[in-house]
Parts: structure tokens; sequence; C-alpha cells
């Protein structure tokens, strides 16, 4: 009589299992305060699992796909190209540049260079074997985190810990280059941390790619705290290969006066899910949340933002944009909370969409609660097709119709990109833009 084939356990077993054999092996082994935090998150994940379509929060997003792509960190990093890491850069920017590999720091492909005095860029990993209590208070499971979340602070591996002292500017931004190398199977679990004291500059550029198409999944977590009146510009681009599915969240918290801006662009990859929690928690902190995705074939982008007003007096603007054709899915959902006390509060809140195929579809969700009475709130959200009036005129002008069609979506995605403040990579980001549009729309995960 045949054997009877064993039951294999379910993701969330099989990854506790894996945490389990790896656990000494993660960076910052036998500090006894991460490896409590370590095992919280795992219990945390234990608990809540992998999220599932009845989850209102994850009712748009794949789970399944992300689900199969899930997998323990990799032993290091696997081999990359210089071109690859080349290919994320833009052209007439002068960055300091860091490079993390299949989740782990690759000093040799990293070129920071001088930094200011009172400027500190170093690998979480390292950080945690030179200044483990100096970052100890930035490293913790948010409330409520899902499993997800709670998956990638236990297995986190490496990540970049941005560290600007009251009052000094970064004058050149900083660019994290996440990259994956062609081995397949392996997770990336990163965290970083941006910290900038009273009344300081940065801006950061994050950029994420894969030298492979195979099926693999990013677990990217970073926590922002801004002191009062410091100003971050943080710019996150993704680019990645057709197999690469993201999850990221970023947390930030701003003191008075503070300025957080954020562009958030996604032109690849299977599936990315990105969420943003702004906390203004000091009076006259100023946010701008920025993002489009454009997308096609079978692609799917998941946008969850969350602005909570706690003091008077702060401003937030919001506004997402996508384009969507083929089969591809794009669903936004945000958030404004306005607490009581919060007076003289000033936010908008807009999400747009364009629908280029009858099989792509857009779900979006902008939302408001206000518990107080002195404020100033608007939000809204349209999801359409390309006017047909304006198609008409371009026609009328002579413009044969593949390429009226075309300006008329670069001119409703390009709104977003306009608002970047740094001409590179805006300048790159409108020509990536182009290219795609007027390559053809054939091509399956591209328009």
């Amino acid at each position: 009589m045949s054997a009877q084939p064993q039951p294999r356990p379910d993701p969330a077993e099989r990854l506790a299992l894996a945490f389990r054999e790896r656990r000494t092996r993660l960076p910052g082994a036998g500090l006894a305060w991460l490896e409590a935090l370590r095992e919280q998150a795992l219990e945390r994940f234990r608990a809540a699992g992998l999220p599932a379509r009845g989850d209102e929060d994850w009712k748009y997003t794949d789970v399944r796909a992300l689900a199969r792509r899930l997998a323990p960190p990799a032993a290091g990093p696997g081999p990359v190209a210089e071109d690859a890491v080349r290919a994320l850069a833009f052209e007439g920017l002068e960055a300091h540049r860091i490079v993390l590999v299949d989740g782990f720091l690759v000093p040799g492909l990293s070129a920071l260079g001088a930094l200011p005095e009172g400027v500190t860029v170093m690998g979480l990993a390292e950080a945690l074997a030179r200044e483990p209590q100096a970052l100890a208070p930035w490293l913790r499971l948010p409330e409520g985190a899902d499993g997800f979340t709670a998956l990638n602070l236990a297995f986190m591996t490496d990540g970049v810990w941005l560290r600007v002292a009251d009052g000094v500017a970064l004058e050149r931004p900083l660019q994290i280059v996440h990259l994956r190398s062609a081995a397949p199977g392996a997770g990336a679990h990163l965290r970083h941390v941006l910290t900038l004291g009273a009344g300081a500059r940065a801006t950061v550029i994050e950029t994420y790619g894969a030298a492979g198409e195979g099926e693999t999944l990013d677990s990217v977590g970073c926590t922002v705290a801004l002191a009062a009146g410091a100003a971050l510009d943080h710019y996150v681009v993704r680019e990645s290969g057709a197999g690469l599915c993201h999850v990221g969240r970023i947390d930030v918290r701003q003191e008075a006066g503070s300025r957080y801006v954020s562009h958030n662009v996604t032109l690849g990859g299977r599936l990315t899910r990105s969420a943003i929690q702004v906390e203004l928690a000091g009076e006259g902190a100023e946010t701008h949340l920025y993002g489009a995705y454009v997308v096609g074939g079978r692609q799917q982008v998941d946008s969850h933002t969350r602005i909570e007003h706690r003091t008077a007096g702060a401003v937030s603007r919001e506004l997402y944009k996508g384009v969507l054709d083929g089969r591809a899915r794009g669903a936004f959902t945000g958030r404004v909370v306005v607490h009581p006390g919060a007076q003289r509060t000033d936010a908008e809140q807009a999400n747009h969409n364009l629908l280029l195929s009858e099989d792509a579809e857009a779900d979006s969700r902008p939302q408001l609660e206000i518990y107080a009475d002195d404020v100033k709130c608007s939000h809204g959200s349209t999801v359409g097709e390309l006017d047909e009036t304006s198609l008409f005129y371009l026609r009328s002008r002579g413009i044969d119709a593949e390429l009226a069609r075309s300006l008329l979506v670069y001119a409703f995605a390009s709104d977003v990109l306009e608002r970047m403040a740094l001409e590179p990579v805006r300048v790159q980001l409108e020509r990536r833009l182009t290219a795609v549009l007027l390559a053809g729309r054939e091509a399956e995960g591209v328009i």
C-alpha cells in the first residue's frame, strides 16, 4: 500500500518555521530588544495570517499572487551587472548612491561619496552592529499591522538608515537602488529609516528594478520622522520586471512646520501594493502625496493612503492618477482623518483614472472623517475614458488616431509628473512615459 502524501503546511506556518531556522543568522541576532521585536512581529503574523479578499483593505489585491511569491530572505545578494544599476540612474543627476540586491546592501555597487558633516548614511545591518540602541526607537511594530508588515519586520535583512542633524541640508539627493538578481525564489525584506532633525532638508529617491523576469516579491517598510521645520522630498519609482510583486508601507510622523512631499510612480511589475500613513502631529505641518500608475496587460496596482490631522493648521494635498489598459486593475483607497481639536485643517484629495480598454478596471475610494468644525476639506474621484471631443479636435488638425490618443493619455498622466521639483527625474520619467505610449499597446504587461 503506497504511503499517503503529507499535506503541505500553509504559507503562514511554512514561513514561521523558516523564521525559527534562520533567526540566529538575521542581522542583530543576540540583541535582546530586537529578538523580542522580531518574535512579536512573528506572533502578529501568525495571528493575522495573510490577508484575505474578504478583508476590506485587501479586497482589490490579488493576495494569491503575493502568497505564491512570499518566501524567506535569500542567504545573500545574487550577481548583478553594473549595467543594471546604471539603467536605474537618472541622466544629469548627481546623487549619493546606495545599492541593495536581493535585500542586501552591496558596497561594491554603491557610490556614497563625501557626505556633509551631520549626515550619516549606513546599511541597517551595519547600524544594528554599530549603533543598535540609537536605531532601536525607530524599529517598532505599527499598531494594527497586517500580516505582510509583521512578516517584513520579523525577516528584515537590511535597508538604509539616513540621519540628518538639526539645521543640516543634504544638497545632493540620496538614491536607494533596489535590484533583484536573476536568482529565483528568495524574498527580499527591507526596512528603511529616514530621520531628519529640526530644520534639516533632504531628497531621497528609491528606484526598483529586476535583472530577470522570475516570480519574486519585495517587501519594503520605511519609517520617516521629521522634526520641527524639517523637509523631505521622497521619490519612489518602480520599473520592475514582469514577474515581480511589491508590497511597501511608509509610516511618516511630522512635527510642527515640517514638510513631506511624496512622488509615487509605478510603470512596471506584476502587482504593486503601496501604503502611506502620515501623522501630522505638529501645528502647521504640511504633506503632499502624488501618485501615478501606468499599467496594462494583467498588471495590478493597489494604492492606500491615510493622513491623520492631529493638530491645528496642518495642510495636506493628495493627487493620484492612473492609466490602465488591457486587463489591468487599479485601486485607490485614501482616507483623511481630521481629529478633534485639529481646527483650521486644509485638506484636498483626488484620484482620477483613465481606462483605455473595455477590460481594464479601476476602483476609487477617497474618504473623509472630520471631527472638527473649522476646516476646509474636499475629495473626489473619476473613472472614465478618453474624451471623444478632444480626440476629434486633434484628428481634425491632421493628427492620426493613434498619436492623438497617445497625446491625450500623456497629457492626463503627466499632470502628476510635472509636480516633481527634481528635473532629471521628471524628464526621464516623461521620456519613459512617452516611450511606453508610443511603443504600441499590444505587448503583455505594458501599454
